[in-house]
């Protein structure tokens, strides 16, 4: 089996981050096939993914992504295009987002 494995870093904060792995589960299921499922945690979140011959989770945190796919071996012969698609799209929507602000990061006048 070949594997994926991306790491995406952004400082959208945790909900923002949310919409954005939604966006993301939506273009999977359209584009792909993938049937996903989001379950959401405290302080991170975890988005599986699956169809017949690819496998794989989303970890989505207030400031970073980290996908884990295995691809079986009819998909194994794709395994660039197939990463370089969902890199594309997922770099897309984190772009798509303004970063989230810092509290006590606005200007404060005495």
């Amino acid at each position: 089996m070949a594997d994926i494995h991306i790491d995406r870093e952004h400082a959208l904060g945790l909900p923002a981050a949310r919409q954005i792995a939604a966006q993301w589960a939506q273009q999977a299921e359209t584009q792909f096939g993938l049937e996903c499922n989001y379950q959401e945690g405290a302080a991170a979140d975890v988005l599986s993914f699956s169809r017949n011959g690819i496998q794989g989770t989303l970890r989505v945190t207030k400031d970073g992504f980290e996908l884990a796919a295995k691809l079986g071996f009819l998909f194994a012969a794709f395994k660039e295009k197939i990463e370089d698609k969902i890199v594309n799209n997922l770099d897309a929507l984190i772009a798509s987002k303004p970063a989230a602000k810092r509290a006590g990061s606005g200007d404060k006048t005495a």
